[in-house]
C-alpha cells in the first residue's frame, strides 16, 4: 500500500443532506441587502428616500383618509369638514358622467358609448395577444369601426354597411387587378370604393330610417371617452400610414421620396397646436362655402398627421439598423420588393422599432387633452371648463385633476407594461 493510499483516513460514500442558506442570503433580507443596502452609498440614499416617502404619506393620509363623497357642493364639504384637512371627492360623484361622457352627450345614450368601449377590448385581444386568442376574432376586429361609428354617432346602420361594402368591393377590385402592377390594382381599389360609396349614398339617403339610433352630433362628445377615442383612431390611422411614409422616404423613386420628405419635416416642424387650430378655423376657408366638416374628423386629420410623421422616423430607424444582408437574402430568393418589404424587412424593423412607437402613441394619446383649447370638451376640457366654472365647484382642484391624472396614468402604464412583454415574446436573441 503506498503512502498516498495510507493517508486517507475516511471516504465518505453518501452526500451531506441539503441545508437552507443563511438568512440574509434569501428571501426579502437577501432583496434589501442588494438592491437598497449593498453600500454606504446606497443605504443613506435608501434612508433619504424613505424619510422623504414617510413626510408625503404621512401629510397626504388625512387628506384621503376624511374624504368628503356624498355632498353636492363645495360650501356643503367645507361645513362637514369643519375645518379639518380632507379632500371634496364629492366633485367626483356629482360630475362622474360629465368628466367620462362629456355634458351633451344624452345621458339615455350612455350604453352606446360604454358598449362601444367594451367592443374596442374585444376586436383589440385578438391584434394584441395573437397566441391566445383564435385568429377568427380578427373578422370582428375589421368589422368594429364601421360598429363603433354606428354605436357612438348613431344614425341608420345602412352608413356603415356602405362604407364597409365599398371597402370590399375595393379590396376585390385590387385583387383582380394586382397581378397587373401594384399601382393598377391601388386605382382599381379607389373606383370600386368611389363607386359603392357614390350609389350607396343614395340609398342610405333614401332609407334614413331604416334600423336607426338616435343621431348625436360630434361637438356633443366629451369626457374621457373623447380622449380615448382620438387617441384609438389616430394611432391605428398613423401607424400604416408611417409605414407608408418611412418607405417611400427610402424611395429610389425622387418624387415619392421628396413628398414624403418634405412632408415629414414639415410636420415635425409645426407644433400639434398649431395644426389643431389650422383644423378649427383655417380648413373651413379651403372648402365650399356651407360645406358642413366635421370638427372631430378634421382633429383626427390633424393629430393622424402629426403622429404619421414621427412614427415613420421611428419606423425609418428600424429600417436603417438592418443589416444588408437581409436585403441581399430577400434578392436572393427572388422576392420582388412588395413580397421582400413584407415578408422580411418590416417584421424585423417593426420589432426594433416597437419602444420608439409606443413612446409615440403614449405622447399622441396624452396630447389629445390639446384639443381642449379649441373648445372641445374632452377630460381636461370639462375640468377647465363646465365643471370648474360652475359656482357648485369652483375652487376644487386637486381632486379633478388627480382624477384625470389617475385615468391617464393607467392607460398609459397599461401600454407601457404591454410593448415590453411584446418585446420579451418576439426576443429571438438569447441573451
Amino acid at each position: 500500500m503506498s503512502d498516498k493510499q495510507q493517508s486517507v483516513a475516511f471516504v465518505r460514500e453518501t452526500m451531506l443532506p441539503e441545508q437552507a442558506p443563511p438568512a440574509t442570503q434569501r428571501g426579502i433580507v437577501k432583496w434589501l441587502r442588494e438592491n437598497l443596502f449593498s453600500g454606504p452609498i446606497n443605504s443613506i440614499m435608501t434612508l433619504i428616500a424613505i424619510y422623504f416617502i414617510y413626510k408625503i404619506v404621512s401629510g397626504a393620509w388625512p387628506w384621503f383618509m376624511n374624504g368628503v363623497w356624498t355632498t353636492s357642493s363645495l360650501a356643503e364639504c367645507r361645513e362637514v369638514l369643519q375645518g379639518s384637512t380632507g379632500a371634496c371627492f364629492s366633485v367626483l360623484t356629482e360630475r362622474w358622467n360629465q368628466l367620462l361622457f362629456g355634458f351633451k352627450y344624452p345621458e339615455d345614450q350612455y350604453w352606446r358609448l360604454l358598449l362601444a368601449m367594451v367592443l374596442l377590448l374585444v376586436a383589440v385581444a385578438p391584434v394584441l395577444f395573437a397566441k391566445v386568442f383564435p385568429r377568427k376574432m380578427l373578422i370582428f376586429t375589421g368589422l368594429y369601426p364601421f360598429i363603433a361609428f354606428w354605436l357612438i354617432w348613431g344614425g341608420t346602420i345602412l352608413t356603415p354597411i356602405v362604407a364597409l361594402l365599398g371597402f370590399v368591393v375595393g379590396y376585390l377590385a385590387f385583387k383582380k387587378f394586382e397581378h397587373q402592377s401594384f399601382a393598377m390594382g391601388m386605382l382599381a381599389f379607389v373606383v370600386g370604393a368611389a363607386v359603392t360609396w357614390f350609389i350607396g349614398g343614395y340609398l342610405t339617403e333614401a332609407m334614413s330610417g331604416f334600423i336607426a339610433l338616435q343621431e348625436i352630433p360630434s361637438r356633443d362628445l366629451g369626457g374621457f371617452v373623447l380622449n380615448i377615442i382620438l387617441g384609438t383612431v389616430c394611432v391605428s390611422l398613423s401607424l400604416p400610414i408611417g409605414i407608408l411614409l418611412a418607405l417611400g422616404r427610402q424611395s429610389s423613386m425622387p418624387i415619392i421620396k421628396w413628398i414624403c420628405v418634405v412632408f415629414i419635416e414639415f410636420i415635425r416642424g409645426v407644433p400639434l397646436i398649431t395644426l389643431l387650430f389650422v383644423a378649427n378655423v383655417v380648413l373651413a376657408y379651403f372648402l365650399p362655402p356651407g360645406t358642413n366638416f366635421d370638427l372631430v374628423l378634421r382633429v383626427i386629420i390633424m393629430i393622424t398627421m402629426f403622429s404619421s410623421a414621427y412614427i415613420a422616423e421611428v419606423i425609418r430607424g428600424g429600417l436603417a439598423a438592418l443589416p444588408r444582408g437581409q436585403y441581399e437574402a430577400a434578392d436572393s430568393l427572388g422576392l420582388d420588393y412588395a413580397q421582400a418589404t413584407r415578408l422580411i424587412i418590416m417584421p424585423q424593423a417593426l420589432k426594433i422599432s416597437i419602444p420608439g412607437i409606443v413612446n409615440v402613441a403614449v405622447g399622441l394619446f396624452k396630447d389629445t387633452t390639446l384639443v381642449s383649447v379649441i373648445s372641445m370638451f374632452d377630460l381636461v376640457g370639462m375640468i377647465r371648463g363646465p365643471i370648474l366654472a360652475s359656482t357648485e365647484w369652483n375652487g376644487v382642484y386637486w381632486e379633478l385633476w388627480g382624477f384625470a391624472v389617475l385615468l391617464f396614468f393607467v392607460v398609459c402604464y397599461g401600454i407601457s407594461q404591454y410593448s415590453q412583454w411584446l418585446e420579451r415574446q418576439l426576443a429571438t436573441d438569447h441573451r
